[in-house]
């Protein structure tokens, strides 16, 4: 079978933040150097290769930009300077739009302003519901003394509203990621014939990987440990309010200021997210490791996006601990308008997405050495 070369490929990815490609001479220092490397992935090596000789479909079927943990060795290390793990970050942005079948993470990675619009027609979508007359919102405080008197959320956004409302949305969720994670098994898997066998023994590696991430600690890095951390507290931070949102919404969105023993994880999903958020960004802000040298716009508004969601929480949390019927109502919706589009957005089409692809790049590349 002939080998399809595509020289727009480099000057494409280029629109992905990988603007140092022509820079790379493919010494292979990069891939010498990275701990992660072994005989059946050598990257960051390979995927820069089929970069710049135009391997659009090599690319596509590629595990190996999932398999790295850009901890920043390869770069500190690079003779040219051309920063071979910012490449792999470009790479797997590149991915990501090859695996929507909307064709919106590659308008979003190609155009910011693009992606703030999304953003924004999706917060004003969320803040209008609450606008329009309905059974819920603003539009059920006129003449209702009660609610406006003491904090009724009841009222406002009752629970079996936001339940449902919750359903829709996980939904809407489910679609898009996982009919794109479908695309991106296709892309790898559909030159392999792979015995049943082979599909059930990395099972246990995917919700490992899935969970805890733990490839971060086989990196050489100094800050492998710190990573891996910080990328715990926001998995479990993020997978707690899911839980309390989806399961526990009746005992966590108490009617009154009495205490819920649910209000302690909620707590600690706030403070994981705000927490992790903040050093994230102050990583960025200092650059004070390789790996944030060179952010991407995305790299950015993922951080920025969990740490207003985490804030307004809390800043609800406190109106509504200190009684203020209408304040509270006005930060509801807020925290929503910030909350909703970060879900809608950046987690099917954008950075986010990372947390289904990478678990599933192990899982993939096990059933690849199962199936040989």
């Amino acid at each position: 079978m002939p080998i399809s070369l595509d020289p727009t490929l480099s000057k494409e990815i280029k629109t992905y933040g990988g603007d140092e490609i022509s820079t790379c001479i493919n010494c292979g220092n990069c891939s010498a150097t990275c701990s992660l490397v072994n005989e059946h992935s050598v990257f960051p090596r390979n995927t820069i290769r089929n970069l710049q000789i135009g391997r659009r479909d090599k690319l596509r079927s590629s595990l190996e930009p999932w398999l790295c943990y850009y901890c920043g060795e390869c770069t500190e290390n690079c003779p040219r300077t051309a920063y071979p793990g910012e490449l792999m970050m470009a790479a797997r942005r590149w991915l990501i739009a090859q695996y929507d079948w909307t064709g919106l993470s590659t308008l979003m990675y190609r155009s910011p302003v693009f992606e703030f619009f999304m953003l924004l027609v999706v917060a004003l979508l969320t803040a209008a519901l609450f606008l329009v007359p309905s059974n819920f919102g603003f539009h059920t405080l006129a003449g209702n003394h009660q609610a406006l008197q003491t904090v009724r959320l009841d009222i406002f956004a009752p629970r079996h509203i936001v339940h449902w409302g919750d359903v829709v949305l996980a939904v809407i969720l489910s679609v898009f990621l996982l009919s794109n994670a479908a695309r991106m098994v296709y892309f790898n898997m559909r030159s392999y014939r792979v015995p049943g066998s082979a599909w059930l023994k990395p099972i246990t590696d995917f919700v490992v990987h899935g969970l805890t991430q733990k490839r971060w600690r086989d990196c050489d890095s100094q800050d492998s440990n710190l990573l891996w951390l910080r990328h715990i507290l926001l998995v479990s931070g993020y997978g707690t309010m899911f839980m309390l949102v989806m399961v526990f919404l009746n005992p966590f969105q108490v009617e009154d200021t009495a205490w819920h023993w649910t209000s302690l994880f909620g707590y600690y999903a706030t403070l994981a997210l705000m927490g992790a958020s903040i050093t994230i960004l102050t990583d960025r802000m200092s650059k004070r490791t390789q790996m944030h040298h060179h952010s991407h716009f995305s790299d950015w508004l993922f951080p920025i996006l969990l740490f207003l969601t985490a804030l307004t929480g809390i800043v609800m949390h406190a109106l509504r601990l200190m009684d203020l019927p209408l304040a509270t109502y006005v930060a509801f919706v807020v925290h929503l308008a910030i909350a909703v589009p970060m879900l809608v957005v950046e987690v099917p089409f954008g950075k986010w997405a990372h947390l289904l692809y990478r678990p599933i790049a192990h899982y993939l590349h096990e059933v690849k050495l199962h199936a040989e």
